[in-house]
């Protein structure tokens, strides 16, 4: 959605609406075509910050311990995320092991990593950072690619597999990879445009400062 100061533009039939105050849970729609137009955030503004470095904690530990460790014949080896990909590489599937490096590290991180970049700027209300349009932007064109839910279901299966042949003790890393499935669905879950309106809230409240420090040394 395109929007302005005072005004919105609908995304399936481009009418132009004047921007009205929306009170809690609420959803605006265009009459037109039914397109969701804006909503109340709610208390998403801010629960997302603690979100996000929760999310940072779980991946770290998800990715630095291990996810699991098989016992078979008196014999023990467990592996973490990192070794996994070296592991695919050592076997010749590069590509297989691109893509998990990609989809559960890279990606993610990326993810959360610009969340971070952008909030705790407008959580202090102060200006945007630089890139801010394109950063939103690159985020929600990484959305799709992040697939840490995929890679924990096919850990699970493997492990129901294994289960009947060796001994297998989930490690750190599993029930951390279980806790950032559930922080990346409520964080990626976040609105895009309510970052526009933090940032608006964010200006607005340094333009009053800017007034007020001008009155004051008048």
């Amino acid at each position: 959605m395109k929007e302005l100061p005072e005004a919105m533009v609908c995304e399936g039939c481009d009418a132009v609406y004047h921007r009205a105050p929306l009170a809690e849970r609420d959803v605006a729609r265009c009459p037109r075509c039914g397109t969701e137009l804006a909503r109340h955030p709610g208390a998403q503004q801010d629960r997302i910050l603690p979100l996000t470095v929760a999310g940072l904690i779980m991946f770290g530990i998800a990715n630095l311990f291990p996810i699991v460790e098989i016992e078979l014949r008196g014999l023990h080896s467990q592996t973490t995320l990192a070794g996994a990909v070296l592991a695919l590489a050592g076997e010749d599937m590069s590509l297989v092991a691109l893509l998990v490096l990609a989809t559960t590290i890279l990606f993610p991180l990326l993810q959360l990593l610009i969340l971070l970049w952008l909030l705790v700027p407008l959580r202090r209300h102060q200006h945007m950072v630089a890139g801010f349009a394109w950063l939103v932007r690159a985020m929600q064109s990484l959305r799709p690619w992040g697939m840490v839910e995929v890679f924990l279901l096919g850990v699970l299966v493997a492990l129901v597999k294994l289960s009947s042949m060796a001994t297998v003790l989930p490690g750190p890393a599993l029930y951390a990879f279980m806790v950032l499935t559930v922080l990346l669905t409520a964080v990626l879950a976040f609105d895009p445009r309510g970052f526009w309106e933090m940032a608006e809230g964010a200006i607005g409240k340094d333009r009053v400062d800017t007034e007020m420090d001008r009155e004051e040394a008048a």
